[in-house]
Parts: structure tokens; sequence; C-alpha cells
């Protein structure tokens, strides 16, 4: 079971009955979450109409924050009380919830630029640096402190990553890898966005003494925002907003919904090193489907990154 360090100083001592209670909890909702973020790349392939999405993928990500964002509505007006005084907020702020937002959208459209300067099996394989930037600015932005045990495990995660990468390449796709100086500088951009997008979003999740559900709707109210004006400004009117949409579209909008929800959850009472297990974890469940679903190949190299992983989770949360 995956528990966080900070989740356990913050909250008051409970009777042993009420912390297995919360273990459980958050047993299954890390779990729930790496099923989820698995599950997404083979959605994508089954959605695929003669080898290709037939849906445009901005209009998918305003659709998936506009859910989050109404449900994030609901559950306010559902289970917080509107007249309180702690609901009372001003732009200052609801202005820091925009900058993550900001960042995501850069680093997507980052993630299409650098395809001409490396193959995409060479970013599959580097993208797993942001692991190690998320630790960094983790210990470096929010004063976190790390044993040498715990930075060994999240080496560990990083080595998981690219073993698993390398894994799910053809001989022909590592014939075919480069990457040029541009794109090594790229790659380590998009790193670091990522890993400050995660931490930044983290410490004002905390830093505000404010619902999780109103919190959320600032973010998503600048999400819808900014990607709806991303999603205009790349396909114009040459295509519906929901043009191609089948039902295991639909799928992958309320599942990645969830998971954003949900995740907002883990960063709000746990950790974002959490998170980096989650996604870690969730490449093993990609194989896994993957094999299930599409008739893909598991090559004995996937025991490497599980067993990777697993040093990892006992020598961090040991």
């Amino acid at each position: 079971m995956i528990a966080t360090d900070s989740m356990s100083s913050a909250l008051p001592a409970l009777p042993s009955s009420g912390r297995s209670l919360r273990g459980v909890k958050w047993f299954l909702l890390l779990t729930l979450l790496t099923l989820i973020y698995g599950s997404h790349a083979p959605l994508i392939s089954l959605s695929k109409v003669d080898g290709r999405v037939p849906f445009s993928a901005s209009s998918c990500v305003v659709l998936i924050e506009l859910a989050k964002l109404l449900v994030s509505l609901g559950t306010l007006l559902a289970f917080e009380e509107l007249s309180g005084s702690h609901l009372s907020v001003s732009w200052v702020l609801v202005a820091p919830y925009a900058v993550p937002a900001l960042l995501y959208a850069f680093n997507n459209h980052l993630v299409v630029f650098m395809q001409d300067y490396m193959d995409p099996s060479s970013f599959q394989v580097l993208s797993n640096m942001k692991i190690a930037s998320t630790a960094l600015l983790y210990t470096s932005c929010l004063g976190k402190r790390l044993r040498p045990g715990q930075w060994l495990a999240l080496a560990l995660l990083v080595a998981a990553g690219v073993c698993h990468s390398y894994a799910s390449l053809g001989w022909e796709d590592l014939n075919g890898l480069h990457i040029t100086a541009w794109g090594l500088l790229l790659v380590l951009l998009y790193s670091f966005i990522s890993g400050l997008a995660a931490v930044y979003t983290e410490r004002v999740l905390k830093a505000q003494r404010l619902p999780l559900s109103l919190q959320n709707l600032f973010l998503y109210l600048f999400g819808v925002g900014i990607n709806l004006a991303s999603h205009v400004a790349s396909v114009g009117g040459d295509q519906g907003l929901l043009e191609g949409y089948s039902w295991t579209v639909w799928l992958i909008v309320a599942s990645q919904a969830a998971n954003g929800l949900l995740m907002s959850l883990v960063m709000k009472h746990g950790s974002g090193i959490t998170r980096l297990f989650v996604i870690s974890a969730a490449m093993l469940v990609n194989g896994v489907l993957s094999w299930g679903l599409l008739g893909l190949q598991l090559t004995p190299y996937f025991l490497l990154p599980v067993l990777l992983i697993a040093a990892a989770v006992y020598l961090y949360y040991r």
C-alpha cells in the first residue's frame, strides 16, 4: 500500500481502526488512479478507425476540462455552504490557478513541436526525466527533505520507465532512434515544466484554506478557457467539436475527468511524489491491458520494470 509522509504528519492521530480505514481508502483511491492512467493509451488505440484517431485531441481535452468543471461545481453546490465566509474569495486568490493551465497547455504544444527534433520513441524514453525534475522541484520549492533511500527509490522509478520504454520498442524502432541537441534541450524543458506544474499545483492547493471543490472550480475554469482557445486556433471551423466521437472516446473523456479530480485529492491531502508512483505503476497496467485488449506481446523484459517499481515502493515508504 502506498501512503504519504506529508499525509501522516498533517492529519491528527487516529485510533488504529481509524488509521486502517483511512489506509484502505487511500489504497483503493491509488489503485483506481493507476488503472485509469494505465487504460488511457489502450483506449485511444481502441478508438482508432482505419489506423487513425478519428477525433480532435484538442476537443477531447476541452471536454475533459469541462466535465471536471461541472463535477466540481455540482460538488460545491451539493456539499458546501455557499453563504459561508470561508468561500469569500478575491481575484488575488483565483489568479494563481491560471498558471497550471498555462503550463500544461504549453507542454501539450511543446510535445508536438519537438517531434521535428527527435523521433517519438526517443521522446518516449527521455520523457521519464520528468520524474527526476518533479522530485528536485518537490524538494527545492516545497522544502521537503528526502532520505538517501528515497532518492534511490526515485532513481529506480526513472530506470523502470526507461526499461519499460525500451521493452516496448521493436528492433526497427531501436535502429531508428535519433535526437538532436535541440531535441535534448526541448525534452529537458518539457520535463522541467511538467514537474513545475505538478509542484506548483500542490503548493497552491495546500496553501489556501478553501474547499477542494472550489479550488478545482477555479483550476478548471482556466483549463476550459485556455484549451478551448487552443482548440479553436488549431482546427478553426474545419472539424466539428464532436466529430468522430464514439462510445470509446466518451469513455476516455469520463475516465480522464475522473483521473484529474482524483489526482487533485492526492495533491491536496497527499504528495506529488505519490503521483509519480501512480504514473510509474500505470505503465505496467498499460502493458497488461495492451496485451489483453490489443494482442501485443509481453517480453520477459517486462518483469524488470515490475521489480524496479516494487523495490522503489519499498525503499520510499518503508
